[in-house]
């Protein structure tokens, strides 16, 4: 006998279908309203904990909450806080070797009565190891074996059937949030500090130093400032890929101004006889701005950004050029969630508030 599949299908207009998915949304929200009610002198406790701890935070869980467990892992390992994830099932075929004396445990259950981690709490306290339990309350098992208790409270599941871990995991997943972050602020963790666990991908290269992504002295054109706008462009030597400027120099060495491909476009359009033999000095654009070695990407695309500028040269302590980003170089990379940017072509980029850099156009 033939069956044929029931599809289901929420139309838009389905108000019934927007209504319960407002419900679920505002269900699990008002958990956790009510669990940064409940947050007490256990949460000081389990910071301190954490703070302590010489080892690592080994965090366990089964089912929904071991997969919350898993996100709060790697949220612990990326804001400084060393984490292991330990599976309840697993400790007993191996995984126990991941244990060790120094280390912590943060167990999430919701009821407290998990058989696979209880199983583990013996062995836990064969080593001694302090326990903080993420759990519906003070007064399950594994409350009582712990040395803090962080409860969520009673909650009622989101589900319609009210059995699927959803309201409960929300919660312990904020919670868990709270935690590591309260660590890594009180662990003072930087901007820099959070750039050496994420060197890959988009957000990596924002966080990285303009250093990495500069194209190096060797690379660019650069002359000294007292030269002719002719002898400039015949010194200058365009190695490797070509940047839209050359850097001038003073004979110490120092930056004090950039000629652009602009520059010499606006030249060339009013150009008399002797232009070409005029000190470049008087072309140029002096004082650019620019910013020191060390200098965060981000920083740097924000200061493109806002000056609408195409290339920015990179200086040392002494003010002396050590390489230039060039637009191009940068596209593609956004800055920071907070600050909103998108790195386009200079005609294309929105205007933000200046960075406090040292060095303005035109000073």
């Amino acid at each position: 006998m033939s069956m044929e599949a029931v599809v289901h299908v929420f139309d838009a207009a389905d108000l019934d279908a927007r209504q319960f998915g407002q419900h679920v949304l505002r269900q699990e929200a008002a958990a956790i309203l009510a669990l940064a009610n409940r947050v007490d002198a256990a949460f000081d406790r389990a910071v301190e904990l954490i703070l302590n701890c010489r080892g690592s935070v080994i965090v366990t869980g089964i089912g929904k909450a071991g997969l919350i467990g898993q996100k709060l892992t790697a949220t612990f390992a990326s804001t400084g806080t060393s984490s292991h994830f330990l599976h309840p099932a697993e400790a007993f075929h191996g995984d126990l070797g991941r244990l060790r004396d120094a280390d912590l445990v943060l167990a999430f259950s919701y009821s407290g009565r998990t058989e696979e981690v209880l199983r583990l709490l013996p062995l836990i306290q064969e080593k001694a190891l302090p326990v903080i339990a993420v759990t519906k309350d003070a007064s399950s098992p594994l409350s009582l074996s712990a040395q803090v208790v962080l409860p969520i409270g009673e909650v009622k599941e989101a589900c319609g059937l009210g059995l699927a871990p959803s309201t409960s995991t929300t919660a312990m997943l904020a919670l868990g949030d709270a935690l590591a972050l309260t660590v890594s602020r009180a662990k003072e963790f930087r901007a820099r500090d959070f750039a050496k666990f994420h060197p890959g991908g988009n957000l990596g290269r924002q966080l990285a130093r303009v250093d990495d992504l500069m194209r190096p002295l060797e690379a660019c054109r650069v002359a000294h400032d007292d030269e002719t706008v002719r002898a400039v462009f015949v010194s200058a030597s365009r190695p490797g890929r070509r940047t839209g400027a050359i850097m001038l120099t003073d004979r110490q060495g120092k930056l004090t101004g950039l000629f652009t491909d602009s520059d010499l476009a606006r030249l060339l359009e009013g150009m008399r006889d002797n232009d070409f033999d005029t000190s470049v000095r008087e072309l140029m654009t002096r004082n650019p701005m620019q910013v020191q070695e060390g200098t965060l990407v981000k920083d740097a695309i924000q200061l493109v950004t806002s000056r609408k500028i195409s290339e920015l040269p990179v200086v040392d302590t002494a003010g002396c050029p050590v390489g230039i980003l060039d637009i191009t170089d940068l596209v593609g990379l956004s800055a920071m969630p907070e600050a909103d940017i998108q790195v386009a072509a200079p005609e294309d980029v929105r205007d933000q508030v200046t960075l406090p850099f040292q060095h303005k156009e035109g000073e």
